[in-house]
């Protein structure tokens, strides 16, 4: 037997146009050709359950070698096997509208994944790295005998007899110059760690053994009997693929480790397991969140039927679920996709719900089941469930049950409980609840102690994503308002019908007023006298609620927030017209130390804010000794 042809593709150009096209990402020929060998092997496995084979299935170990003198690459597996009909089928018809439209509509192409799902071209990736492949393999069909097809990287093939002997196929890879960076050891390795780790047929890989000989090619070449094997490289029943009944939380804790060796452990986890209405199953876990998002994210991986994907999962999973880790395996996701199917398919839309929705109810039966446990772990997880308030309605509707407020006294409340507990004190002369909050306890106690004084509460905002919680709770809360602690003098943040009345004249609020801006001498402060309770402090310096939210948004969001980022900062210097101070300033003999006097009050209220620095921090030390 032996036969010439020509691979009915249209074109001569596939192959230039799959090396071209495929180049960024040409160590997936691996991740293919091991994927196809694993798939013969399962087949003949179900051949054989449904009796539909009757011979011994033997050791169905797929084996991945290389040699770095003759080289070449070999994956080799005990599989189906091929007859000289159905190479010609599967190999060599290549079935897509065109040449001129393929090249036409990839010609910018960046994902490889995109070019070979869309035509089939699994196999045909082995010719990004080799200038010439053959086949080996034997059919597991009675009387069928061996073959082997052989290319060069044009549209000529050939098939001939071959001397296989077992059941399977070999394909080896005679690579080339532009590619020999793959008969590195340690590369071979990475790639296959990064797809192959998973699969659900045990795969080894090693060299080809220099030591065995085993006959001579067709062309007159020594063969080797066999390759001396490192080590079975994947985990053929990761937990994903288990029932969770059969699994304790060390094999939960010890699969994360494989994936993650130097985070830290979990907080919790869900097992994923759905066949309908479409298959998935994996697991995720909540990871003890650092403040900087980046790095936390991209940290789930991709499957379909075991074979790595990718970890760019952000159109399968939500955007604030981003931050989770884990894996997540669908058969509905082809081996092969690409962005735009991502995109575009109504199974990733059902998935994307389904995880929302799992990861809501897990969250939610952690509050139920034991509420103290809950809020021990609300400082890591908090920042996760008000990235998915803020992010995904869906999940705000069910997350109003379990998102949690934390005070300054370390007490927690439901966004129910929280209003229950405030709305009788804390509602202003306009019937609005006004929810007061700190993002700098130490910073901010003095403003603190003021509210704290009045039995007002202060909650505890301080994590980075909290600037944009507050404005969306905002937006959700009938007649409430949030105002950090520090936005107003507290008369003024929560204004009720009996205020402090102004016990100066118009002319002394004037000529306080004049005193503190010669003092001052400085636009970015503006001076205002108010009647203030005696006991507060006689200056406070507060930037207004609206101000500096915008600030701190445009900060972390950018976009048209970023207006509001260069503007210079805007402070209100409030003086306590009541306060025994001011009487004391005004009585004082002389204009200059009044001024003195002033200075020293206004720079009293910058040191409690931190904003005393540099030589005007000297100079306020070296005055309060003089005065002393």
């Amino acid at each position: 037997m032996q036969e010439k042809g020509t691979i009915s593709i249209h074109t001569e150009n596939i192959f230039p146009i799959i090396k071209k096209f495929l180049y960024s990402d040409h160590e997936i020929f691996l991740r293919e050709l091991v994927s196809n060998a694993v798939d013969a092997t399962q087949k003949i496995k179900r051949l054989a359950t449904l009796g539909q084979y009757a011979g011994e299935l033997g050791d169905l170990t797929v084996e991945v070698a290389f040699d770095e003198k003759k080289k070449t690459i070999s994956i080799s597996d005990k599989g189906l096997g091929m007859t000289a009909e159905e190479i010609k089928k599967y190999i060599n018809q290549i079935a897509f509208s065109g040449a001129t439209e393929f090249v036409e509509k990839f010609k910018d192409a960046k994902d490889a994944n995109e070019i070979i799902g869309k035509f089939g071209l699994g196999f045909y990736s082995a010719f990004m790295v080799a200038k010439n492949v053959e086949i080996h393999t034997l059919s597991y069909q009675e009387g069928a005998e061996p073959a082997i097809w052989t290319c060069d990287g044009s549209t000529e093939f050939e098939i001939k007899k071959g001397k296989r002997k077992s059941r399977g196929t070999e394909i080896i890879l005679y690579i080339n110059e532009d590619s020999e960076e793959f008969l590195d050891k340690w590369k071979l390795q990475g790639i296959l760690d990064k797809y192959c780790k998973f699969l659900p047929v045990p795969i080894k890989f090693g060299t080809k053994s220099q030591s065995v000989e085993d006959g001579v090619d067709d062309k007159g070449e020594k063969k080797w009997k066999s390759i001396e094997v490192d080590n079975i490289i994947n985990t053929t029943s990761p937990i994903w693929t288990k029932s969770p009944n059969d699994l304790q939380d060390e094999d939960y804790l010890a699969f994360y480790k494989g994936l993650y060796p130097m985070g830290e452990d979990p907080l919790f986890w869900i097992h994923l397991n759905v066949d309908y209405p479409f298959n998935l199953t994996g697991v995720l876990y909540f990871p003890k969140l650092k403040n900087d998002f980046e790095l936390q994210r991209n940290k789930i991986k991709l499957f379909s039927r075991q074979v790595f994907i990718t970890d760019e999962v952000k159109d399968i999973v939500p955007e604030f679920l981003m931050l989770l880790h884990g894996v997540i395996d669908s058969p509905d996701i082809p081996l092969n996709v690409s962005r735009s199917f991502l995109q575009a398919d109504g199974n990733v839309k059902k998935i994307n719900n389904y995880i929302t929705k799992k990861v809501a109810d897990k969250l939610s039966e952690l509050f139920k089941k034991d509420r103290k446990v809950y809020e021990e772990k609300w400082n890591d997880i908090g920042l996760f469930v008000k990235y998915g308030m803020i992010s995904e309605e869906k999940f705000y509707e069910k997350g109003k049950e379990f998102t949690l407020l934390k005070n300054t006294k370390d007490e927690f409340y439901t966004l129910d409980e929280y209003r229950e507990k405030v709305a009788a004190t804390q509602t202003d002369k306009n019937e609005q609840v006004i929810y007061l909050y700190a993002n700098d306890v130490k910073k901010q106690d003095s403003f603190i102690d003021s509210a704290l004084k009045k039995e007002y509460d202060v909650l505890v905002m301080d994590s980075p994503i909290d600037n944009h919680f507050i404005q969306h709770v905002e937006t959700k809360l009938e007649k409430t308002q949030l105002k950090r602690v520090d936005a107003d003098v507290i008369e003024k943040l929560i204004q009720k019908e009996a205020a402090y009345a102004n016990l100066l004249t118009e002319d002394q609020s004037k000529s306080v007023k004049e005193l503190f801006e010669k003092a001052i001498q400085n636009k970015t402060y503006t001076v205002e006298i108010e009647g203030l309770n005696p006991e507060e402090f006689p200056v406070t310096i507060t930037m207004e609620e609206w101000m500096r939210r915008m600030k701190e948004m445009a900060q972390t969001g950018g976009g048209p927030m970023s207006f509001y980022g260069s503007l210079p900062d805007s402070y209100k210097v409030a003086i306590n017209a009541n306060h025994p101070l001011v009487d004391k300033i005004l009585k004082a003999e002389g204009e200059e130390e009044q001024v003195k006097l002033a200075k020293q009050a206004f720079d009293l209220a910058l040191l409690s804010q931190g904003l005393l620095t540099g030589k005007d921090l000297t100079a306020f030390v070296k005055r309060s000794v003089e005065m002393i």
